[in-house]
């Protein structure tokens, strides 16, 4: 080896004659060697029918994919949002059968047959839901990503009142604010929202005078913290 011959153009070279002779060399039995296609595990496709916002829908799908993105990623209604994807910010809830469900950690196939309400099925024809109106007039957002799941949220809870026979003629904020624990505002908009839910129950409340009433649920702090 040429003694001025440094230890970069060494390695250079050793690399130049490593490649040549790798590229020269037959492979064992005259073939190219292949690596075989890593296989992806595939699912059968399972048939389901489910009535969405009044429309019934018959889809066949991976028994793997959640309801929340059927209803996004095949059926494009992309009100409901996508936030944790694990059940802990609310975004993406919705009503199974009137009750309200975290769709990101719901799979699709348990729901065949039932009847899924999401923030587009809320309002009647252009006339808005209760709700819906009630957020609009209390400021009850900001940036709006966390709105429709809050908003059906609210839903779900009227719906769970409205059998009980001693449902309360109004909702104090505290009581709001549990019931809504599971939905989070990063913007922080938590005033605007216990309010609105607060005036929506009670057009809710008047117009379901059949029943009786009790005081109002929770306590009557009028403080606009998380629901």
């Amino acid at each position: 080896m040429d003694d001025n011959l440094t230890r970069r153009e060494f390695v250079k070279t050793a690399g130049v004659v490593t490649g040549a002779l790798a590229l020269s060399c037959p492979v064992l039995g005259g073939e190219a060697a292949t690596v075989p296609p890593l296989e992806t595990p595939t699912a059968t496709a399972v048939p389901i029918q489910l009535t969405i916002n009044g429309q019934l829908h018959g889809v066949s799908l991976d028994p793997r994919v959640t309801l929340l993105d059927l209803l996004r990623e095949q059926l494009s209604l992309t009100g409901t949002k996508k936030g944790c994807d694990h059940g802990q910010c609310g975004a993406c809830t919705v009503l199974a059968n009137g009750r309200r469900i975290n769709s990101c950690l719901s799979l699709a196939v348990t729901h065949d047959g039932d009847e899924i309400t999401t923030v587009e099925g809320l309002a009647n024809g252009s006339e808005l839901h209760p709700v819906q109106s009630a957020f609009i007039e209390y400021d009850g957002f900001q940036c709006g990503y966390c709105t429709p799941g809050q908003i059906c949220s609210a839903v779900g809870l009227f719906n769970e009142l409205k059998n009980r026979h001693d449902r309360p003629a109004e909702l104090a904020a505290d009581y709001v604010r549990e019931q809504l624990s599971g939905n989070i505002c990063r913007c922080g908009a938590y005033p605007g929202i216990v309010e609105a839910v607060q005036t929506a129950y009670r057009g809710f409340a008047q117009r379901n005078q059949n029943a009786g009433f009790m005081p109002a649920l929770g306590h009557s702090s009028e403080s606009g913290g998380q629901p």
